[in-house]
Formats: C-alpha cells, structure tokens, sequence
C-alpha cells in the first residue's frame, strides 16, 4: 500500500524557514508524481510543489524562488524547504502522490494523501 507521512512543520516568524519532510514507502518514485499541497483555513486545497516520474519539478506562482522541492530516492523521502517565509504560507501541507503530475490541478485527482503538517508563519 502507498503510504505517505509528512513531518516538520511548526510555527515559526515571517521570514524564517522550515523543512517539511515526506516519508513514503509502497512505491517507486520513478512511477509517481510525489509532492505538496496546503490548505489554509477556509480556502480550498491548492498545489504547491511536485516532482514529476520523469524528474521534472513544478512550484506554484506563489512560493516559486522561495520553496525548493527534492528527494532523496534511496531513502524514498520527499522534502519540501521553505525561505523567506509569509504568513499566507500558513495552511496545512499535505504530501500527495499519484501516477500523473497533471492531478497537482486539483486536489480531487489525487490518488494518496498523507497526514498533514501544520505551518504556521506569525509576523
């Protein structure tokens, strides 16, 4: 079974940083678009970051040169480091994956969520 457990998050000043991490296991990231969503309080789930099957990688508009999304397939972790953080970064960040990068458009699509983490930026 494709299992997904998300780590990291906390609360931390504007500005600051945060290193979310995503260890999966039931799946070979060569198969899977791995990567986040968030969801802040009373909006809708939203894509920020994937790695598509073929190494592709993707950001939102709003965190593109500040998120940097990797993974470290030997230990089939996924990370997700945040800078220059704001406080409408402060949502719940799901890791999510699913056979096609094309499901980052909207959440519905995706096939495995983990637990998510909670990031709250305070100014």
């Amino acid at each position: 079974d494709v299992q997904l457990q998300a780590s990291g998050g906390g609360l931390v000043t504007v500005g600051g940083s945060l290193r979310l991490s995503c260890a999966a296991s039931g799946f070979s990231f060569d198969d899977y678009a791995i990567g986040w969503f968030r969801q802040a309080p009373g909006k809708e789930r939203e894509g920020v970051s994937y790695i598509n099957n073929d190494g592709r990688i993707y950001y939102a508009h709003s965190v593109k040169g500040r998120f940097t999304i990797s993974s470290d397939n030997a230990k089939n972790t996924l990370y997700l480091q945040m800078n220059s953080l704001k406080s409408e970064d402060t949502a719940v960040y799901y890791c999510a994956a699913d056979r096609s990068g094309s499901s980052w458009a909207n959440a519905n699509w995706i096939a495995h969520w983990g637990q998510g983490t909670l990031v709250t930026v305070s100014s």
